[in-house]
């Protein structure tokens, strides 16, 4: 069967939210503060409650193996210190070991960073790239073509809404993600700060911004 990529319906919640906490598996992103529902209740159920015809779809011989989360206009999209503040108060945040454990270190990270006066990551807005993206794959998704070809068809659908660009935030460590970003006509764009909590074997990563225009 292959690679098949089509919009979200709402039939695909559960299959969706039972892939999502293996997505990104081994990546330095591949888990925020280790509580796959409030991970995805910032990063993936506002786009299939708000934005569905933005939010695609991979299967891989019939299995769900992969998502791009789009926005076409940020502007008008939920910010993620909004997101977030709404999944820390739904979920309790405060009361788990492990999300506490990471917004204190993040706490600890931004106070390091104030005293050092640099900057840490943050939102990006700049009205000539007003659309943004996530996109996600199961492992055994790699390689596959999947990534390129939600990516494709994301892409058609900006340009045939008039769309001036798209904007995506990843990691400076994520290697093999800009390196397909790269591929599929993505450039870096500004400061490379830190994210505050965030580590990958024990390090401190960096936001990376990219940016196309259509």
């Amino acid at each position: 069967m292959g690679i098949a990529v089509r919009t979200f319906a709402d039939a695909d919640r559960t299959a969706l939210r039972e892939l999502a906490p293996r997505v990104g598996e081994g990546s330095p992103s591949g888990s925020l503060w280790g509580h796959p529902e409030s991970e995805a209740a910032m990063y993936l159920d506002p786009y299939a409650d708000l934005l569905p015809d933005s939010l695609w779809l991979a299967f891989l011989d019939g299995a769900l193996v992969g998502y791009l989360a789009g926005c076409p206009d940020s502007a008008e999209f939920p910010s993620e210190s909004r997101r977030m503040d709404r999944a820390i108060r739904e979920h309790r945040l405060f009361l788990r070991a492990r999300p506490v454990a990471f917004f204190a270190r993040a706490v600890a990270d931004a106070g390091w960073s104030a005293l050092r006066r640099r900057p840490t990551a943050g939102d990006f807005a700049d009205p000539a790239w007003p659309a943004h993206l996530h996109i996600n794959l199961a492992p055994e998704a790699r390689g596959t073509g999947a990534a390129q070809e939600l990516m494709t068809r994301w892409l058609q659908q900006l340009r045939t809404a008039g769309s001036p660009g798209c904007h995506l935030q990843t990691l400076v460590e994520n290697t093999r993600a800009v390196r397909f970003f790269r591929r599929m006509g993505f450039t870096p764009y500004g400061p490379q700060p830190m994210v505050p909590g965030l580590r990958h074997e024990g390090r401190r990563v960096h936001q990376l911004t990219m940016v196309q225009s259509l």
